[in-house]
């Protein structure tokens, strides 16, 4: 058993909530912008002064609506201005917000906001409205509904609730707001749900004001008031989106948003972030796009001699003396013609990122790192109220998810899964005791991951302990590994690696929808079909050198002998992947049992 810890940086105050913070930004920074909401297709400044007044007029109208201390109010929106508005609103009014994901199912809403017994929710557009609308009959305890977005016949919400309140008193809100202390719940966060119903997580306002306070603290230069800031265009709804938000408005920093993903590089270019909070996909997209479209313009051969550059030049600044003075000069022809174009994709001024929700791959971290957008890697859950761990700017070491959370303690126990302890961490799952005494014993929740500490308390992931697939032969494999490492291949949108109980370790793969045609169209394929194209042995003999980086990480044993290339693709439509973007694994094995089968075949 092993376990490290750091001393935390940060003091959870002895009593106060989350609003505390709005309260003292208007004091101590009046005029300075701590948000940015986009109208008229320009961005435009919100002062701590002004976020402040637009938050206690909106709580005014939750409370002159009924709704008091205790209450859970659902939120159910993609990222927008008006979530962070809300959200602060609800707390304003007393009561625990409740996010529901904005894809979410009729079934799903009626199950968060039955299960957290919501008197009231708010929802984004009609099409939300109306799935609520069609399970409203079992929310026996939903009271009331608001539309964010404004119809032909009414106000959206905020103006709705702004109005509503307009007799509430100042001293209502503060009476509110006043009533939550540190150890009260601030929100309820569902899980993704990859197997069950998904649970509760109870988040208090200390698990917030210790994550995200040892968080603002170890990596204060990004936290820069007046001086840095963010563009979140994670779900708000997940814990991670969260973090983000509430560490912004804790340091304070500017902080936007962005609805549609598919705007994302605009939206970048317009607000020039300080800092990029992201996921591995969109790191990797971001790469792939960017080796297509030079490879499309004739320019494929220097892109890949940058990309190799790049990562030669971060593996060298871990070595005594450096880079080279020829990797340090080609490094600088390369900063010229690649890595500053590939800077600008990214909004020009950010040079750090902090990546969450799956690993990122030590290529990708060291590519990143050595055109000057260093990607701090994390990890965490939702029980842990996002990060548990993550590399600081000064201190990364690429290829880990990095050092504990300041304040908590990660420990490896003697099975190798991860345990923790701290103020961040949740304190149950909400109606569910069975539950909870499952994951937490004597201060310690179980996570259900396998890891590593090295000696300087740096944490390496290496699976999931109902993930480990053990073959016909007695051989564990942990599939999480290989199944990265291939999915980093701009052609394959998913891997999940199989073979429980089999002869050998297998893989389904998907396509990548956006790189086909253009694999197609360099490859002299474009006037195949679909169908034709996914069983052409030119394309099968590009994925299976994928497979084969894949194997390259681990041992023969451990290694996929045999690959289907599936005709479809995993969403959370399809019901395979959850909000998060997490594979529903006994779902897809379900689904695709037949494919599973012929993989085996004689």
């Amino acid at each position: 058993m092993r376990e490290f810890s750091l001393p935390a940086l940060y003091e959870v105050p002895a009593d106060g909530n989350l609003t505390d913070l709005i309260r003292r930004n208007a004091v101590q920074h009046p005029d300075v912008a701590v948000l940015a909401r986009k109208r008229n297709g320009s961005w435009e400044d919100v002062t701590a002064t002004a976020f402040l007044a637009e938050v206690r007029a909106a709580a005014k109208g939750l409370i002159a609506a009924g709704v008091r201390p205790g209450d859970r109010v659902g939120l159910m929106s993609r990222t927008r201005y008006e979530w962070t508005l809300l959200d602060f609103a609800v707390w304003s009014a007393g009561a625990v917000t409740v996010p529901v994901y904005e894809t979410s199912s009729p079934e799903q809403i009626a199950w968060i906001l039955g299960d957290s017994g919501a008197r009231a929710v708010l929802v984004e557009t009609d099409v939300h409205e109306k799935a609520v609308a069609s399970v409203r009959e079992r929310l026996t305890e939903l009271e009331h509904l608001w539309r964010i977005e404004p119809s032909a016949d009414a106000p959206g919400a905020v103006a709705a609730l702004t109005a509503a309140g307009a007799e509430v008193t100042d001293e209502a809100v503060d009476k509110a707001s006043s009533t939550a202390c540190a150890d009260d719940p601030a929100t309820l966060v569902y899980t993704s749900g990859t197997t069950g119903r998904p649970k509760g997580c109870v988040l208090t306002h200390r698990s917030f004001f210790a994550e995200c306070g040892n968080v603002v603290e170890r990596l204060r230069a990004q936290f820069d008031t007046g001086e840095s800031s963010v563009l979140l265009f994670l779900p708000v709804a997940h814990v991670f989106g969260r973090l983000v938000e509430v560490a912004a408005v804790m340091a304070p920093i500017k902080l936007g948003h962005v609805a549609d993903v598919t705007t994302l590089t605009d939206e970048l270019a317009s607000f020039r972030p300080t800092m990029v909070l992201g996921v591995p996909r969109v790191f990797e997209k971001v790469y792939n796009s960017a080796r297509a479209k030079a490879a499309a313009d004739g320019k494929g051969r220097i892109f890949d001699k940058a990309a190799d550059t790049a990562i030669a030049y971060s593996k060298a600044l871990e070595t005594p003396g450096g880079p080279s003075l020829a990797l340090r000069l080609r490094h600088r022809l390369f900063d010229k013609l690649v890595y500053r174009k590939l800077r600008a994709a990214l909004g020009g001024r950010a040079t750090h990122a902090i990546s969450g929700g799956a690993p990122l791959g030590e290529r990708l971290g060291h590519f990143y790192r050595g055109i000057g957008f260093s990607v701090l890697e994390g990890y965490g859950l939702t029980e842990s109220c996002a990060a548990t761990a993550f590399n600081p700017a000064d201190r990364q070491k690429i290829g880990t998810v990095g050092q504990p959370l300041p304040g908590s303690v990660v420990r490896i126990a003697d099975d190798g899964e991860v345990l923790l302890h701290g103020e961040h961490l949740f304190t149950g799952y909400w109606n569910n005791e069975t539950a909870t005494a499952d994951a937490l014993s004597d201060g310690w929740f179980h996570t259900g991951d396998i890891g590593t500490l090295d000696t300087e308390g740096y944490l390496t992931i290496t699976g999931r302990k109902k993930e480990i697939l053990v073959t016909a032969g007695g051989k564990n494999v942990a599939p999480a590994v290989i199944e990265d490492r291939i999915r980093a291949h701009a052609l394959i949108a998913e891997c999940i690696v199989v073979g429980d109980g089999r002869p050998f370790v297998g893989a389904l793969l998907t396509v990548d929808e956006e790189f086909l045609p253009r694999w197609a169209q360099e490859n002299g394929r474009a006037e195949l079909t679909r169908e034709a194209l996914l069983a052409d042995p030119a394309l099968l003999a590009e994925l299976q050198s994928a497979v084969e980086l894949g194997n390259a990480e681990v041992s023969r044993a451990e290694s996929v002998r045999k690959f289907r290339v599936l005709p479809v693709q995993f969403t959370e439509e399809s019901g395979h992947l959850t909000p998060s973007l997490k594979l529903k694994r006994n779902v897809v094995a379900k689904d695709f049992a037949t494919e599973i089968d012929d993989l085996y075949a004689a």
